[in-house]
């Protein structure tokens, strides 16, 4: 039992931990952002020589230093792009009124640069652990790019929570290619897939005659595919995720982290007046909001808004299955009641239902 359940706490432990370190280290003011990657790509370098020595380390404690050594190779794709210095060579909101194929290659030009470091990554990874008995690191990587390239799709096509309270204001542009639904046709794909490959792993993991190395290393891997599952289930279940990093989110002067604030609404909306409302929260008229978003309804259809301080967006979109119109804000110490009346203040009486004759 010991075996299963050490490897899998290692695991939540190293995925809990590591990314509270990269959200604290990318809410440090940037000029310390050169420094810190500087730092993590050292420890990557150190991280892929671990690779190669423990490729044919058929032992607990290579199965433990390789899956180790995996993460730390990651955690510099995370900062990189999180950081701002690997993201891609369009920098700038999505294009109002872009959809289609048009959309979809706006958002691959925003993280393009990050996408193509990590297939970089992952040939280091396969070069470090090629023909060695332990592939403990590399399956890890493969995992991790996979799940994290399902969420990224999954934002893209839409989801109820789009985690913006994780974003850093440089890269706020980002949720401009977010869509906000309450379901997309991938997620429940991800999510089964996921599901059954953790099944799969675990499976593995307690196969008759599996020796200690590969106890650890298929725990390692299903606990991880579970986490990633999990993450999936925070993008539509109403859960704040944002509290388990909590302690690592960047706070101001009073010592007060960025929280998540959202709400319902109802309309039809005015976009002059829904504009008027996002200028006025850039301006700070409703607290300390670092970006508010939505979709709501509007005369001529269905609208999404973004703003943070750098400008704001209101484009067409497609009406979410549900039907239901909500808005979200992040940041510090928001006046919700006035934020929520100046938002009811800008919408339109439905017209009424005219008599047949």
């Amino acid at each position: 039992m010991m075996e299963l359940l050490l490897p899998a706490l290692f695991t939540v432990f190293a995925w809990w931990f590591s990314t509270g370190a990269i959200l604290y280290l990318d809410g440090l003011p940037p000029r310390t952002f050169r420094l810190s990657l500087a730092g993590a790509s050292l420890l990557a370098l150190l991280a892929l020589w671990g690779l190669v020595a423990t490729s044919g380390d058929g032992s607990v404690t290579g199965t433990y230093l390789a899956f180790v050594c995996a993460l730390m190779v990651w955690a510099w794709q995370e900062m990189a792009f999180l950081m701002g210095l690997v993201t891609g060579p369009r920098r700038t909101h999505s294009r109002p009124g872009a959809s289609g194929l048009r959309r979809f290659a706006d958002a691959l030009m925003a993280i393009l640069h990050h996408e193509l470091a990590i297939v970089g990554g992952a040939a280091l990874v396969i070069a470090a652990t090629w023909g060695g008995e332990n592939l403990v690191g590399l399956w890890t990587y493969l995992l991790l790019w996979v799940m994290r390239l399902s969420a990224k799709l999954n934002l893209f096509l839409g989801v109820p929570n789009l985690a913006e309270e994780f974003l850093p204001d440089h890269l706020t542009y980002l949720q401009s290619y977010f869509r906000r639904r309450p379901m997309n046709l991938l997620l429940p794909f991800s999510v089964t897939g996921g599901t059954i490959g953790t099944v799969l792993l675990f499976q593995a993991a307690t196969a008759d005659g599996a020796s200690a190395a590969d106890i650890a290393g298929f725990t390692f891997l299903a606990t991880m595919l579970a986490l990633a599952v999990i993450e999936h289930w925070f993008l539509v279940l109403p859960i704040p995720s944002v509290l388990l990093w909590a302690w690592s989110l960047r706070a101001d002067s009073h010592g007060e982290a960025p929280r998540a604030w959202t709400a319902s609404m109802h309309g039809p909306y005015d976009p002059n007046g829904l504009r008027d409302v996002l200028d006025a929260a850039r301006q700070g008229e409703f607290g300390d909001v670092e970006n508010i978003s939505g979709s709501v309804r509007a005369a001529g259809g269905w609208v999404e808004f973004y703003a943070t301080a750098g400008g704001a967006t209101i484009t067409a979109c497609t009406p979410p299955a549900s039907a239901e119109a909500r808005v979200t804000a992040v940041g510090r110490r928001i006046d919700h009641d006035r934020l929520l009346a100046a938002l009811a203040a800008c919408a339109r009486p439905s017209p009424a239902p005219t008599a047949a004759g």
